[in-house]
């Protein structure tokens, strides 16, 4: 752990004076280690996070103590992200709500927009990238990424995510993408494209 000096701010320290007076903030995803690293890292950046790795647990934690800053994934194991959305904005309506998703689409972006959500990031997106949607001023743009992905770069991502929602299991993996079992062994065989 780095101590403060009393030299110069850290990113960090500004980052949490960036967030404002209360920093709740509540992460629901169904992936746990992505959660958890999610969780380390946005309290380092000065968050109060809170977790839940169903829909029914951020729906009762929203309920319960309604953040003011949310990530939400929008497909979990019992649902869809788009309820707890509904929760937290039921109990309070100034919540800066991020939605993530490894299947994005244009259809579901709108509707977590109308649903009251501010941004829409598709994953992976790291912290830095959370971060800056859910302290962004309204009217304020946002920086295209330096470095985009390739489309095999995220055809790679989602056949790994599908995969790991298998438990590792390629049958039944390549039926969900309909794609042939050996083509799919042959893919995860390879590293991951730029």
């Amino acid at each position: 752990m780095i101590e403060k000096s009393t030299a110069a701010p850290s990113a960090h320290s500004a980052d949490a004076d960036l967030i404002g007076p209360d920093k709740s903030l509540l992460i629901v995803d169904d992936d746990g280690p992505f959660l958890r690293r999610l969780a380390r890292a946005m309290e380092a950046r000065g968050f109060a996070v809170e977790i839940a790795e169903s829909v029914a647990e951020g729906i009762a934690k929203a309920k319960t103590r309604p953040p003011k800053h949310a990530v939400v994934d929008l497909r979990l194991g019992d649902g869809s992200g788009l309820d707890v959305i509904e929760a937290i904005r039921g109990r309070r309506d100034d919540t800066r709500i991020i939605v993530l998703t490894g299947y994005g689409n244009i259809a579901t972006a709108v509707n977590a927009v109308k649903l009251g959500a501010v941004d829409y990031l598709a994953k992976p997106a790291d912290a830095d990238d959370i971060l800056a949607a859910l302290i962004q001023r309204p009217g304020e743009r946002v920086e295209p990424p330096e470095n985009p992905m390739s489309a095999d770069r995220v055809r790679w991502e989602h056949i790994q995510r599908v995969y790991e929602m298998c438990d590792r299991n390629v049958s039944e993996t390549a039926r969900r993408l309909n794609m042939h079992r050996r083509t799919l062994q042959r893919i995860l065989a390879k590293r991951a494209p730029k």
